[in-house]
């Protein structure tokens, strides 16, 4: 690929609206569409806001009304806010555009990006995003002082952590030492462009997650790097790490067109 033109949209008490952020978006994507600009990644960070994919089910959504933007990304609902950071990656790829490989080289560098930090990082096969592996289930600690054969998500298709307590909640997942998300990625491809992108967490208050289903995932978790690491880690202590990853990965991919 060319070379990736980086922007810096806005931080801490710049940090730019969703709804702004989107219709920068689409300005760029258009523009890349017609080559007036290059491969351009839009990084930033969110005022806090809540929004949907397109697979996301009303059962995932906030219960107290809280609203929330929906958006023409693939994936469910997921929240943005203060401590993560949100990267837009618009990118001219070879079409029929090969969506995966695309999801898997920006996977590829938030887990190099972490492992910068001393973290390490991994894939979950059939769930997309940059994962922190919890224990063997076996391992885990009992909930609620009951065995893990009473844990209620294993049988219960409508379980909703969202009504149980903090000891089910999402933002509690490293405490039940079960698998919990760092990062999500959730794009969409038009014109052979794509647009949206990943979030990493690196400070927020995760409490935020816990009104709604992340990503429509009700047997894990979410995490940040500052929870992981046992100290704070702010946007902009990563923010270069992720750029430096970012170029490596996408300027020497050599994108082919998915096979049909």
């Amino acid at each position: 690929m060319s070379e990736l033109r980086f922007v810096h949209l806005g931080f801490g008490t710049d940090a730019v609206d969703y709804q702004e952020a989107w219709q920068e978006q689409r300005r760029v994507h258009a523009a890349r569409f017609a080559d007036e600009l290059p491969d351009t990644c839009l990084l930033l960070e969110h005022p806090a806001v809540y929004t949907a994919g397109r697979r996301t089910e009303d059962s995932e959504r906030p219960l107290d009304g809280t609203p929330v933007i929906d958006v023409d990304r693939g994936g469910k609902i997921t929240w943005h806010g203060p401590g993560q950071l949100v990267g837009y990656p618009i990118l001219k790829l070879p079409r029929p555009v090969d969506v995966i490989a695309h999801v898997r080289r920006l996977e590829e560098a938030l887990i190099r990006a972490c492992a910068d930090f001393g973290l390490e990082t991994t894939r979950i096969e059939g769930r997309s995003g940059v994962w922190v592996l919890g224990d063997p289930v076996a391992d885990r600690p009992a909930l609620g002082g009951l065995s893990l054969d009473f844990d209620p998500r294993l049988t219960d298709e409508e379980f909703d952590p969202r009504l149980n307590g903090p000891e089910y909640a999402p933002s509690n997942a490293g405490q039940r030492r079960e698998d919990r998300k760092l990062a999500a990625i959730g794009i969409r491809i038009a014109k052979g462009v794509t647009m949206h992108g990943f979030s990493l967490n690196c400070d927020p208050d995760n409490t935020w997650f816990d009104r709604i289903v992340p990503c429509g995932i009700r047997d894990a978790g979410v995490t940040s790097l500052s929870n992981e690491l046992g100290r704070p880690v702010p946007v902009a202590e990563v923010l270069p790490v992720v750029e430096k990853h970012l170029r490596e990965i996408l300027e020497s991919a050599e994108p082919l067109p998915r096979a049909v």
